[in-house]
């Protein structure tokens, strides 16, 4: 006997038990971006290789080691998105979204990327992303750390703590970038494997390491705001005066540098201590440079992605509750009965446009139906049967109250609260 069919490691069946707090997060996420003005794009799911190896980095872990790469029948090389700058960048550009304009985009949706599955942490995870373009101020960088804030308050999520860094021009960093390499160079029998393996390629990445064993090492390294441009550190000292202004606390970490090569200048994480070792649910920063890099004129650049898996878990700890249940359950006895009741049902919908009725298919007795109306969590059900057919009325039973009345077919809607 075959083994059965079973869903691709990593990658997770999101049943309707759970898609009513996904459908609030993508809800609220919608009513607070729209607020600021920003609007959707929709990005294929499939990109060019190419792209994200220019845009992310060769030497990063994501393009080495855990892109979902193939060659398709036309002998391209391409690649399931595992992020969604390098796509809003290449389809701004396509289109000419760019030239002489602002933008504010955002998008959401499913992005891949062949890691090791924990909580929150996923092969198929789900992200939502901004990305702004043409404004090269500060006052940009304060938007979104504020915009993300309000999510979290219109989310009712506590306890997300926000992390600041910079990360200066290219320039400064090159300079940067040599200097740690002559560092980590002198201890190289200290490091682990996979900071050997970057320490030439992307040395930055290594103050990121989570190996205790290493901490100290990484704690005596040059830190950046030592080799900071003015231009940047302006930037930055406006960016954290617009945040104290606003209230918005934060910690500046000189050892944030983020695992992609194209930022520059702001970079932030929200973080949280609630999920382990996956404890960061958004991150962002500047990426001035992406679209010159890419062939086209130098426009600065900002946006930040947040991970819906990770904000999901958050809500479940928070123990919010979302209600999916239908308001109203109709039950109908007999052929002509059931036919009629679909036809009130389709009028109460035109009546009340936000209800949600679910109709009884399929028969059954009084008894198994109601036990379905039970189940389904509905607060009301609607009742016709024989003795309603005969005079043209309908009866509507509160499951909640117990209480049951009986009324016209024309003036059922009177009768639902919702």
């Amino acid at each position: 006997m075959s083994k059965p069919l079973q869903s691709v490691k990593g990658m997770n069946d999101i049943l309707p038990e759970e898609t009513g707090l996904w459908l609030y997060l993508e809800d609220t996420v919608r009513h607070v971006f729209e607020s600021y003005g920003y609007r959707q794009i929709r990005l294929p799911i499939l990109e060019q290789t190419a792209l994200f190896k220019r845009s992310i980095g060769e030497a990063t872990d994501i393009v080495e080691k855990e892109m979902y790469s193939f060659e398709d029948r036309g002998g391209d090389s391409l690649t399931l998105r595992p992020e969604g700058t390098a796509g809003t960048v290449r389809a701004g550009m396509q289109h000419g979204l760019f030239h002489n304009q602002i933008q504010r985009l955002w998008y959401i949706g499913p992005m891949f990327r062949r890691e090791r599955p924990q909580k929150g942490r996923y092969r198929q995870f789900y992200q939502i992303g901004v990305e702004t373009f043409s404004m090269p101020g500060p006052d940009i960088d304060a938007e979104l750390i504020l915009m993300t804030a309000r999510l979290w308050a219109a989310l009712g999520l506590k306890g997300l703590a926000l992390q600041l860094n910079t990360l200066g021009t290219a320039e400064t960093r090159a300079r940067y970038r040599d200097d740690l390499i002559e560092y980590f160079s002198a201890s190289q029998d200290q490091l682990d494997e996979d900071s050997q393996r970057r320490l030439h390629k992307n040395p930055l990445r290594i103050l990121d390491s989570k190996n205790p064993a290493m901490a100290e090492l990484i704690a005596a390294a040059p830190t950046f705001l030592e080799y900071l441009d003015d231009e940047s550190a302006d930037h930055f000292q406006s960016l954290q005066e617009i945040l104290d202004q606003a209230g918005i606390q934060y910690e500046v970490n000189p050892r944030l540098v983020r695992g992609l090569d194209y930022y520059s200048k702001t970079v932030f994480e929200w973080i949280t201590d609630q999920l382990g070792a996956q404890g960061t649910v958004c991150a962002g920063g500047r990426f001035d440079g992406l679209i010159k890099q890419f062939g086209g004129k130098e426009t600065s650049a900002i946006g930040f992605a947040m991970g819906m898996d990770r904000l999901i878990e958050l809500l479940k700890d928070s123990d919010k509750q979302v209600n999916t249940a239908p308001d109203a359950y109709f039950i109908s006895m007999g052929e002509a009965a059931t036919r009629q009741a679909l036809l009130l049902a389709e009028q109460l919908r035109d009546q009340l446009p936000e209800i949600r009725l679910l109709s009884n298919c399929g028969g059954g007795s009084y008894k198994s139906q109601f036990k379905r109306a039970d189940k389904s969590g509905a607060r009301y059900a609607i009742i016709l049967g024989d003795d309603e057919m005969a005079n043209g009325s309908v009866s509507v039973k509160d499951l909640k109250e117990g209480e049951q009345q009986t009324v016209d077919q024309d003036k059922l809607a009177q009768l639902i609260k919702i």
